[in-house]
């Protein structure tokens, strides 16, 4: 979503980087063509001006360190004000109520639903305890069932009443969770298309008769400013503590996402990745800013590589390498491993730098993937574990067994050797890799 912004901003900031010394003439230039790029965005205009207005007083009020270079401070300081205007420090939920009652609202078509599940699914990951789905959207047709089946997925019991009063549901479902010993309730409320008088009113119930712990409105990023009126509409009613942003993976402008905070004062707490269960993550300001501004999200890559990775598996592999006995069984299992984290393109868009060598640019066809398991597989035990031995004759029935030409194998055996150079140097530059 922030590809384009990111883009724009990225360039601003390496013209910077050429500069010898700050002068008025040239931070009204680079704050002019930053204040071009995130109205392209569609950022809100009020805050673009404060933006800007900010990042230009601090430049030319800074003192630069003989140790600093002018364009490096003029970046720092980019990246402390977007950081700040996306909230400054990430929000976590608030979590005391014993169970502790999570209440999703927002309009019809937000993914507020699916977020419930996805929320859900992160709560029991991250926190290791029991979460109970509660069914109270009556209007929307298959609300029920559908969560229902979220539930099914996940292996979570989802309390629902048919169409029986929202407000009455809640409640008997808040007992049942205390009776059977649930760490946390999420409940998924009615939308509508638009803000109504009946739908307030409902959620207004439903708020005083369970009292929860957390108000968050989903709202799909894709909206654009009159996203800002919706939160706004929903926060005056009920008291919103925070927004979860869904869809920040489709190809959009992202405006509202540096919008909202600054307009609302409602924190952003989490933030939609993709459609997938495991799609929800953290919103973490520092490290958006960071993102956006080229600079990668280490962080973030290596929490979801120990999500996914078996680090024992991991360090043989490592150790495989060193005394020179890695394989190609090896190999596929990293490579497994590796997908598991997600589509390669995106998992490279956190590396720092990856901009600057194109490798955001980069899409790879997980029908690829496949590919490479296959060939592995046509492979013979004797082959897999010394592929030196794999010469012309096996490299064709190697490629007729997986359905490939032999330059697909030739290209595998390449992309081995390559692999096993590469994490050969980062191992001896002590660079920790995230697998």
């Amino acid at each position: 979503m922030f590809e384009s912004l990111g883009d724009r901003l990225q360039k601003v900031l390496h013209k910077a980087k050429g500069y010898g010394k700050i002068t008025e003439e040239n931070i009204s230039e680079m704050v002019k063509e930053v204040r071009v790029a995130l109205l392209e965005a569609d950022v809100n205009y009020k805050v673009v001006k404060e933006f800007t207005s900010k990042v230009k007083e601090k430049a030319l009020g800074v003192e630069v360190l003989n140790s600093l270079k002018p364009g490096e401070v003029f970046v720092k300081i980019v990246n402390d004000e977007l950081t700040e205007l996306l909230g400054g420090e990430s929000e976590d939920l608030n979590l005391k109520g014993n169970p502790a009652i999570l209440m999703l609202v927002g309009l019809q078509g937000s993914g507020k639903t699916t977020t419930i599940g996805k929320l859900a699914n992160l709560l029991r990951k991250k926190y290791h305890k029991k979460p109970l789905l509660v069914a109270c959207d009556i209007y929307r047709p298959a609300a029920i069932d559908q969560l229902k089946q979220i539930g099914l997925e996940l292996g979570m019991f989802v309390y629902e009443k048919g169409l029986s009063n929202p407000v009455e549901t809640s409640k008997e479902a808040i007992k049942y969770a205390k009776d059977n010993n649930y760490d946390y309730v999420l409940i998924d409320t009615a939308g509508r298309l638009h803000i109504d008088s009946d739908l307030m009113d409902e959620l207004v119930n439903i708020k005083e008769a369970v009292n929860p712990d957390e108000i968050m409105l989903v709202i799909d990023a894709m909206m654009g400013q009159d996203a800002i009126n919706v939160i706004t509409g929903f926060n005056e009613a009920i008291k919103l503590t925070g927004v979860v942003l869904t869809k920040l993976d489709g190809d959009t402008r992202g405006g509202v996402a540096l919008s909202v905070r600054h307009l609302t004062n409602v924190p952003i707490k989490f933030m939609g990745t993709s459609e997938k269960m495991d799609g929800l993550e953290l919103f973490d300001p520092k490290r958006m800013a960071g993102r956006i501004l080229g600079m990668g999200d280490i962080v973030s890559l290596v929490e979801k590589a120990s999500e996914v990775i078996d680090e024992k598996e991991a360090s043989n592999s490592l150790k495989k390498l060193q005394k020179g006995k890695y394989d190609l069984d090896d190999f596929l299992n990293q490579m497994k491993q590796l997908r598991k984290m997600g589509p390669l393109e995106n998992l490279i868009k956190l590396i720092p730098g990856a901009s600057k060598m194109g490798l955001n640019k980069i899409q790879i066809d997980p029908k690829q993937l496949a590919r490479i398991e296959a060939i592995i597989l046509s492979m013979t035990i004797l082959e897999r574990k010394n592929p030196s031995i794999i010469k012309a004759s096996r490299k064709t029935r190697i490629a007729k067994g997986s359905g490939v030409s032999v330059m697909e194998v030739n290209k595998l055996l390449e992309q081995f050797e390559n692999y096993k150079k590469l994490v050969k140097s980062a191992m001896n530059g002590n660079l920790k890799l995230p697998f």
